[in-house]
């Protein structure tokens, strides 16, 4: 295995376990129903980062990056439905429900949810633009096989770390289902996630 890809790993791993929204967000979603739709909150999140990688291996990015207004344009897009999701958990009942018998979104919405997040997220992309081809580890063979490798390898590693976060999650809403200020303070605490990374997405 080349040295590169041990050392992609190792970097994939600190940057995924470091607090960031999209763990935020799996935790928060994990606490808020149950571990099945932090799993699938998860899975989109992942999944959204083939297009990322896609964009990356095909040069897309770089006219992305290089055009202020289709840039602007994803990050409006990207921000506006961060905004909705925060609005709709708003609107929701006050308290949340910790049982997870109860409140519970359903795989598809919950996956939709998470891939959208993360493709509308047009700075996933510039991210990955900087950082994959630093591992490029043959620049002479097929450079768009081994973005895709990457792009794997980091799809890997973060479902692994999540499926932890949503498991454990699930684990800590046992002590915090009776206590209502508990699932007020979550309830807004997702609302802040949303606002947060739609923020995020400007700054």
């Amino acid at each position: 295995m080349p040295a590169e890809i041990i050392s992609f790993l190792i970097a994939s791993i600190a940057l995924t376990i470091s607090p960031g929204p999209d763990i935020i967000y799996v935790l928060v979603q994990s606490m808020s129903t149950n571990k099945k739709d932090g799993i699938a909150v998860s899975l989109g999140l992942v999944s959204g980062i083939i297009i990322h990688t896609s964009l990356v291996a095909f040069g897309v990015s770089a006219i992305i990056k290089a055009s202020e207004n289709l840039f602007f344009i994803i990050k409006v897009a990207g921000a506006a439905y961060l905004l909705f999701l925060a609005y709709k958990v708003w609107k929701s009942n006050e308290n949340l429900d910790f049982s997870g018998k109860s409140n519970v979104s359903g795989f598809k919405k919950m996956f939709s949810r998470g891939f959208l997040m993360n493709v509308l997220n047009p700075k996933v992309t510039i991210f990955f633009l900087a950082f994959f081809p630093s591992f490029i580890w043959s620049p002479d063979e097929n450079l768009i096989y081994q973005f895709y490798i990457l792009g794997f390898l980091f799809m890997l590693q973060a479902i692994l770390i999540f499926g932890i976060v949503a498991f454990l999650a699930e684990k800590i809403t046992r002590f915090l289902n009776k206590n209502k200020q508990t699932q007020l303070f979550f309830k807004y605490l997702q609302i802040i996630v949303f606002l947060g990374i739609a923020i995020l997405i400007f700054v």
